[in-house]
C-alpha cells in the first residue's frame, strides 16, 4: 500500500508564554489545582523538560509532529499534557491506551478516549500506576 502524502494541519490550539502555576492558582476548585500540581511535577519528571501553556487551559510537555497513518495528515503538538477542566481532568498521553489494558485496569476510577484519560481526582486512581503510564508515553514519542 502506497503512502499517503504529508499534508500539515494548522490547529489553534498552540503553544503560548502563558505562566503554567500562575494558570493552575487560577482554578477555582482547590482540589483540581492540587491534583494539578501533583501532574505538573509528574509529567515534568518523566519528560524532562519545562510546561507551557497551550491555548488558554492544556498544559504541555515538549512538542512532537504527529502524522496520522490512515490520512497522512501532519500536525504538531505536544508529547504529553493535561487540562484540568470543569468536570474532569483530561490527560493527553498521545499514545494507544488499548494497548495498555493492563495498566487500565489496574488505574481505577477513569474514562478513556483516543490518545486521551479522564479522571475525576487523583484520589480515584492509583498515582504509581498513573506515573508509569505517562512515563510509558514519553517513552513511546522518544524511541
Amino acid at each position: 500500500m502506497a503512502e499517503k502524502k504529508s499534508k500539515l494541519v494548522v490547529i489553534k490550539t498552540k503553544e503560548t508564554e502563558a505562566n503554567v502555576e500562575e494558570y493552575i492558582n487560577t482554578l477555582p476548585d482547590e482540589q483540581k489545582r492540587k491534583d494539578s500540581f501533583v501532574i505538573l511535577e509528574m509529567m515534568k519528571k518523566a519528560s524532562g523538560v519545562e510546561p507551557k501553556m497551550w491555548g488558554s487551559a492544556v498544559i504541555g510537555f515538549g512538542n512532537v509532529r504527529y502524522k496520522s497513518p490512515k490520512t497522512g495528515r501532519e500536525v504538531d503538538w505536544m508529547r504529553i499534557g493535561f487540562a484540568p477542566r470543569k468536570a474532569n481532568i483530561s490527560l493527553y498521553l498521545v499514545m494507544n491506551l488499548k494497548e495498555h489494558g493492563a495498566l487500565l485496569e489496574k488505574l481505577g476510577k477513569h474514562k478513556t478516549g483516543v490518545g486521551c484519560l479522564y479522571i475525576n481526582k487523583l484520589a480515584d486512581v492509583d498515582t504509581s500506576v498513573l506515573k508509569e503510564m505517562i512515563e510509558a508515553s514519553v517513552t513511546k514519542h522518544n524511541s
